[in-house]
Parts: C-alpha cells; structure tokens; sequence
C-alpha cells in the first residue's frame, strides 16, 4: 500500500519514491514477448546465433521488453497514492535505452517524482523519472521519464 496521498503528492516531488525488488528477465520472457509483439529479431530469440554473432555474446531483451517493465515495478514500488481510484498511463516524455539487458540479468527500478500538474476534478497528471537499473553494470538499462493520470477515489479530499 502507498504512502502517498493525493493531497500529498507535492511534498515528494524531487524526491525519490522506492526501489523495486530484482526481477530475472530469463530468455522465456523474451521469447514470450517476441511471441507477443511478433519481434523475433535473432538477437533476442536465437539463443545460438547470438553467443556466435553478437557483440553482446548472448541474447538480449527487446528495448520495448525493457520499457514494458517500468510500469509493473512502480506499481510495486508504490507510486499511486492510496486516495487514488486509479492511475492510467498518460504517456512517455522521453526514453533512452542506454545498455542491453541480457538474457538471465536481473533488473531493478528506481522511481523518482520529477513533477506533477494538477486538473480538474482533483486529477492529477504526475511525471516521475524512472532508472532501470541493472545488476552488476554502471549503465542503466534505460532512463524513462513517463506521465501517468491519477483519478481521486470518490469522496477523496482535493
């Protein structure tokens, strides 16, 4: 559950919000994404080819696969104020895939609240800055500033 609030949400901007736990991106998830989205790019799903051809010396996670990640690990970090009946994805300010992320790493998120812009009906648009941080390395996966539309709980104080 967060600690956020609706009210409460400028007290935080600046600050960062948590840090997701260590998720395994295994090549299972690749292939399913792959199978999802129908990008089967031999440097992702070709286990063999890839430890012969590329200059990673194994497959990597799709950039998409990478992003995707973001929004179920601030959820886990806890990013929606407890007062809120929801927050739906309103869009992505910027992104930058800034190293790859082999098959069987293990990635994390740091969440940091950059910004929020009230409207109306006690709606919220908040902007946080999202590092997907990945074990082991000094580069991030990716930097990814997104928006996400917060909806007050009926009869939530605005």
């Amino acid at each position: 559950m967060s600690n956020l609030t609706m009210a409460g949400l400028g007290e935080h901007v600046g600050k960062e919000l948590g840090l997701s736990d260590w998720v395994t991106i295994d090549q299972q998830r690749i292939d399913t994404f792959a199978s999802c989205t129908g990008d089967h790019q031999w440097i992702h799903v070709d286990v063999e080819r890839a430890k012969r051809e590329s200059p990673f010396r194994g497959p990597i996670a799709h950039g998409y696969l990478t992003l995707a990640m973001v929004a179920p690990l601030a959820m886990q970090v806890g990013i929606i104020p407890r007062d809120a009946a929801a927050g739906l994805n309103y869009g992505v300010d910027k992104v930058r895939f800034l190293a790859p992320v082999l098959a069987g790493a293990r990635v994390r998120l740091r969440v940091v609240l950059s910004g929020i812009e009230p409207r109306d009906g006690g709606q919220v648009i908040m902007k946080t800055l999202n590092t997907l941080e990945v074990e082991g390395s000094e580069k991030p996966a990716l930097i990814a500033e997104t928006l996400a539309l917060l909806i007050p709980a009926a009869g939530a104080k605005q």
